[in-house]
């Protein structure tokens, strides 16, 4: 019989020891996902600097004082200028399916950067700093924040508002826009591309319904970022929009 019960209070102290480690992942998983998002992210914007890089000493060594030579940099920027044009003067009339967002509005890789990163979101008031992925397809929205396609690519100018999603915090991507609810009107948001940071300040914040699609549009006249996600957290019911617009710092 002793026998029998220290075999017993063995069994119930390890099924106790399973339970109490079980319970210390669960509650640690999250600060894990998030450390290692953190780590993905540094090395996919080291890896995107770095090819920015690359392409910018190409340039400088074609270019002479007598002749200026075209780079797929310059390319790059004069597509997404026109791109952006173009989504004010046709009143962006396919931003009418959510499903279209998933299409990434560019193939970067043809210029040799990497995933469709476009750049990268630095967010001080919530300490967050996020890879900018063109199209919200479910696999760039695990990586960082996306661009949608169908609003104004992040590279500044009048008439341009482009809007930026990223999950609410999951389990597999770490916190992201977790804490967008604590920006406040006067934060910063900065978004930097291939070829500079931009700096907006946060002038607006609404709650709005998932197909309120005017309420994601261009403004005339304006030069925006707008940040979007689920709304209540961990439900998909409503979306939390943080309107930003370009300001110049001193």
């Amino acid at each position: 019989m002793k026998k029998s019960g220290n075999k017993s209070r063995q069994i119930w102290t390890t099924v106790a020891f399973i339970l109490v480690l079980s319970g210390i992942v669960i509650f640690s998983y999250p600060h894990i996902a998030d450390y290692l998002n953190r780590q993905y992210t540094n090395l996919s914007i080291k890896s995107f600097e770095k090819t920015v890089d690359s392409m910018q000493t190409a340039e400088t060594d074609t270019q002479t004082e007598e002749v200026k030579v075209k780079t797929p940099l310059d390319e790059l920027y004069e597509k997404v200028e026109a791109y952006n044009e173009n989504l004010y003067l046709e009143g962006q009339k396919e931003l009418v399916d959510p499903f279209s967002y998933q299409v990434s509005s560019f193939d970067l890789s043809e210029y040799g950067i990497e995933d469709n990163l476009f750049g990268y979101i630095e967010i001080p008031k919530i300490d967050i700093k996020l890879g900018l992925y063109l199209g919200a397809s479910s696999e760039n929205m695990v990586k960082g924040a996306v661009h949608l396609t169908q609003t104004s690519l992040p590279i500044g100018g009048k008439n341009t508002n482009a809007v930026i999603a990223a999950h609410r915090g999951t389990r597999a991507s770490g916190s992201m826009f977790l804490n967008i609810n604590k920006i406040e009107v006067g934060d910063k948001v900065y978004i930097t591309n291939a070829w500079e940071t931009l700096t907006y300040s946060v002038t607006s914040i609404e709650i709005i319904a998932p197909n309120d699609i005017d309420k994601v549009l261009i403004q005339e006249g304006r030069d925006m970022v707008t940040l979007i996600s689920c709304n209540p957290y961990g439900q998909h019911t409503q979306r939390y929009v943080v309107y930003c617009d370009r300001v110049v710092e001193d």
